[in-house]
């Protein structure tokens, strides 16, 4: 195995993130999948791709203070270069300073060889006048301090403080700059959840059982990466958080009923309902991207699931042919994501609040469609992976008050006793519950 530069490829990424609007996690994979990399390497690099994002805004902060030349005018690689240089000293206690400092250098030359200098600079001055800067006052500017400190937004903060309160939003800041557990689903067509904590033993994967869901396991370590292990490639489980798998639980699909998930990809819960549901009836899963349903067919063939029909399909267009027809409708709507900002920082920057309108607009048209698939009798779970009351409970609220074929169904017989909640909807938060921010509620149709 050639000797890898870590940092190099750490500021590939951030720059395909910055320039090109990819999704952290989806760079990082598409990265790393396509090079030969130890381990090692593989963690550091995306320990460095994260805490960059995690931190950028007070990483910007001190550039601003220690450059002459304003951010906006400065190169994106030269930039990234700083904050990656930044990041390792100010965070990274096993990388020495020089070192972090040299290898800065080092790719700035390979950038421009002229602005060398300049990266040095910066970063040798902040490493002698780091005592010098000071946040805000928190007393005085509370919004602009924790903004800095923990990298969000201010109007992300503003919003937050107004629906939560400050001492809940800090918190919550807190949290979404800690890393997530990675947890897997346990396919039990074909293992126990306890037979899999067997072989991944056996894998040398040391893990837990999760905290809410039985088929949940959390990983805790492992030497190399999730799809090369036997026990993916044979299907015994897949990844997704347990605050997903929440929402299928909560569906609660039996067997051989028709169940659409109209906004299916990237395809979890769609495999969960198949697998609640022993693989007898039929799951209709939609999306409006080809490359996104091959991949939910592959999980499924990788599973072991054959009732799963994916179908290219836009949610915001009603389907009169499936009028009446479903037991169960998943509506998985598109939202902002700020429940998942541990997995992807870059979210909490791509945002504004106009953006949150907009797509509570979409949800809601989205929720009246799938809303008329449903039988008589039938259920309807609606969820996001958002914390945005705007996007869930207020989308919910409009929509009973236009539809009096629906009422709420309470989700506490669906939960463990650690989740029961005196709302008939369930609003997960990372600092509460140790899982993705997620709302997920059930309606049911009475006539």
């Amino acid at each position: 195995m050639e000797k890898v530069n870590a940092r190099k490829i750490a500021l590939k990424i951030l720059s395909d993130i910055e320039e090109n609007g990819a999704y952290s996690n989806i760079a990082i994979n598409k990265t790393l999948k396509t090079k030969d990399i130890s381990t090692l390497d593989r963690r550091f690099i995306s320990q460095l791709v994260y805490g960059v994002l995690e931190n950028k805004l007070y990483l910007d902060f001190i550039i601003k203070n220690f450059s002459k030349t304003k951010i906006k005018k400065i190169h994106v690689d030269i930039l990234n270069i700083l904050r990656l240089g930044l990041y390792q000293i100010i965070y990274l206690d096993k990388v020495p300073n020089s070192a972090a400092v040299n290898e800065s250098v080092k790719l700035a030359k390979k950038v421009n060889f002229r602005l060398a200098g300049y990266v040095n600079g910066i970063l040798r001055n902040y490493l002698r006048n780091s005592n010098s800067l000071k946040l805000p006052n928190f007393k005085e500017k509370p919004i602009e301090f924790l903004s800095l400190k923990y990298s969000h937004p201010m109007w992300i903060i503003e919003n937050w403080i107004d629906n939560f309160g400050i001492e809940f939003t800090e918190k919550l800041l807190k949290a979404n700059n800690d890393v997530p557990n990675l947890t897997i689903r346990t396919n039990k067509l074909k293992i126990t959840r306890d037979e899999l904590l067997n072989v991944l033993a056996e894998e040398n994967v040391k893990c837990i059982k999760g905290q809410y869901v039985d088929e949940s396991i959390i990983i805790k370590n492992f030497n190399t990466s999730i799809e090369s292990l036997n026990s993916f490639k044979e299907g015994l489980f897949q990844v997704q958080d347990e605050a997903s798998m929440l929402a299928g639980l909560i569906l609660n699909p039996k067997e051989n009923d028709f169940v659409i998930d109209v906004c299916s990809a990237p395809g979890g819960k769609s495999t969960h309902i198949a697998e609640l549901m022993q693989n007898r009836g039929k799951v209709l899963s939609r999306d409006i991207h080809e490359h996104k349903l091959i991949l939910i067919n592959q999980n499924a063939k990788r599973l072991g699931i054959s009732i799963i029909e994916t179908e290219i399909y836009d949610a915001l267009k009603l389907d009169k042919s499936l009028i009446g027809k479903a037991d169960k409708v998943l509506v998985d709507a598109p939202c902002s994501g700020f429940g998942i900002i541990r997995r992807k920082p870059e979210i909490k920057y791509l945002k504004n609040l106009e953006d949150i309108k907009k797509l509570s607009e979409i949800q809601y048209k989205i929720l009246l469609n799938a809303s008329q698939y449903v039988k008589k009798e039938g259920f309807l779970v609606y969820c996001t992976c958002t914390i945005q009351p705007d996007e869930n409970i207020e989308v919910i609220n409009r929509f009973l008050k236009d539809n009096n074929s629906f009422v709420m169904d309470n989700v506490n017989k669906y939960l463990p006793n650690s989740l029961q909640t005196d709302k008939n909807y369930l609003q997960l938060f990372p600092h509460l519950h140790g899982v993705d921010g997620f709302f997920i509620c059930k309606l049911k149709r009475i006539k």
